[in-house]
């Protein structure tokens, strides 16, 4: 099983931080901000990653990361995204790196506290599928909201005026094979990115996406300014409490 990171984008909702560097590169508390999904899919066991990125600073990332070793990886591979197209044409530039393989993606801003290795080993057990992490939120019209019945999610609504539950979809999927033939099939939305959630949407149409709410703390950091100076306070709360988030 394989990973990927997503870390392109403008990150407009940061500025003016982000007018001379990209979000991913910001710091969280005492390291930057791409180290933690870095550090959450190597405690999840994963050992092969791919870094997507974009923009005037892509070059920064390989400065900063070189080839991984600081996480006891042997190899780090970079893609570069030339334009925003969104999360899952991000995604599609990774078929060759997939192999075959199943993937795990985060979201580059995504800061997790929980360690993904059980559902990382179950799902690299499955012949065919996906599986997305959810978390209860308290305002759930500012997400991809999971609709539940039973214990399948029926449909994933963006961002609802009148949420059918509390439970958001955060930025972490694993998908198997077939998503980059979804992928191929999918048209731009009206802002003219590809969109996941019609990834997500494909593979619950067919039956094929389960699910696994999230337990401990989670944080968007590239959400706004305040959520950004918020996972900070989170960062640096917890790091004293456990082991500390993002180190090797």
């Amino acid at each position: 099983m394989k990973g990927i990171i997503l870390a392109g984008g403008l990150g407009t909702r940061l500025s003016p931080l982000t007018k001379i560097t990209n979000k991913h590169l910001l710091p969280i508390y005492d390291k930057p901000m791409i180290y933690y999904p870095i550090q959450t899919l190597v405690e999840a066991g994963i050992r092969e990653i791919m870094v997507v990125t974009g923009g005037n600073s892509a070059g920064d990332f390989l400065k900063l990361l070189g080839n991984g070793s600081e996480f006891g990886l042997k190899h780090l591979n970079f893609a570069y995204q030339a334009h925003e197209g969104g999360i899952a044409e991000a995604v599609g530039l990774c078929e060759y790196f997939a192999g075959g393989d199943n993937i795990i993606i985060i979201l580059g801003d995504n800061i997790i506290q929980a360690c993904l290795k059980k559902e990382v080993r179950q799902f690299a057990k499955q012949t065919e599928g996906a599986m997305i992490f959810l978390k209860r939120v308290k305002n759930p019209s500012e997400y991809g909201v999971a609709e539940i019945a039973g214990s399948k999610i029926i449909r994933i609504v963006e961002k609802p005026k009148q949420p059918k539950s509390d439970l958001a979809v955060i930025g972490v999927y694993m998908y198997d094979n077939k998503v980059f033939e979804i992928i191929k099939t999918l048209k731009p939305s009206k802002r003219g990115e590809l969109e996941i959630t019609d990834v997500n949407n494909a593979y619950i149409e067919s039956g094929l996406m389960s699910y696994s709410v999230l337990k401990g703390g989670w944080a968007d950091a590239g959400e706004s300014i305040d959520a950004y100076n918020d996972t900070i306070n989170f960062v640096r709360k917890h790091r004293t409490k456990t082991k500390p988030l993002g180190n090797t």
